[in-house]
């Protein structure tokens, strides 16, 4: 079967968004930082926005514990990240489809969850990771197709999956979302993404308790600024990236390899007394 599938209708989409870390110079470290121990040994997962940055990283590790994955990702341009991190989940022995697709429309997901189940056979962990973001300094510039787009992509996707999902996931399953600093401290220039990831912190602690009971787990991480292509792409203003994570202890962007061990640890034994 083709490695990739496409469903994508037509949005509006920033004309420096997608980004690709293909293109990015000064590339994100995606590479696990030691050696696996088989944690996550027979199971799959679904990543999505897995094509670079977190998301990479994040199937670098899982494969590197044992599990096969889907990646998930948005648009053409990012085919040749997609296929890199199939390349590098493969390299640890381990089995990877790509999926391409916007999962803002319910079908879409639908489609991920379906071929997840044909082609690796099982689900047991969801990672809720691709996301948008758009800078404005006032919040009359947002327009309403931004809005609708930013809470499409954010959180209906996340919705979607795991209505798709959630038939398929047993005792022992794990759903794990990304949210973001900006959902505890805000920014001024995020306004429509940091309610989204409000509402996902929101999501993530309600669905945690509905689900509880059956044995499946919700949890969500929420990074800090991460050296990823979203936001060099269009996720900041080009005359902040210089700045770009000097306001944290470190005075500098975390690296995706920094942030993936704590999805993993959500995903695996580790965690089974934490949930929401």
């Amino acid at each position: 079967m083709n490695d990739s599938v496409t469903f994508q209708p037509e949005i509006a989409e920033e004309p420096r968004m997608p980004g690709t870390e293909a293109h990015m110079n000064d590339k994100p470290d995606w590479r696990p930082r030691y050696r696996g121990s088989e944690r996550l040994r027979g199971k799959v997962a679904i990543v999505t926005g897995a094509d670079s940055g977190i998301g990479r990283a994040v199937a670098a590790l899982f494969a590197r514990e044992g599990a096969d994955v889907a990646i998930v990702y948005l648009a053409d341009e990012e085919s040749k990240d997609a296929k890199k991190t199939k390349e590098i989940v493969e390299d640890e022995g381990q089995k990877a489809i790509c999926i391409q697709g916007d999962l803002g429309f319910c079908e879409f997901a639908d489609e991920v969850v379906a071929r997840t189940i044909d082609e690796l056979g099982s689900l047991d962990i969801l990672v809720n990771n691709a996301g948008e973001q758009h800078p404005d300094e006032r919040v009359e510039e947002i327009t309403d197709d931004q809005l609708r787009r930013t809470f499409q992509t954010n959180i209906f996707s996340m919705f979607y999956l795991v209505q798709a999902a959630r038939p398929h996931l047993g005792k022992g399953g794990a759903i794990i979302n990304c949210t973001s600093v900006t959902m505890y401290k805000g920014s001024d220039n995020l306004l429509d993404y940091s309610a989204t990831k409000g509402a996902i912190t929101a999501f993530t602690r309600s669905l945690s308790e509905n689900l509880v009971g059956d044995g499946i787990l919700v949890n969500a991480v929420a990074p800090g600024p991460i050296w990823t292509p979203l936001n060099p792409y269009g996720g900041q203003p080009p005359e902040d990236m210089d700045d770009f994570g000097k306001n944290t202890p470190m005075r500098r962007p975390g690296q995706p390899n920094e942030v993936a061990p704590a999805f993993l640890f959500l995903a695996c034994e580790d965690s089974s007394y934490m949930s929401g």
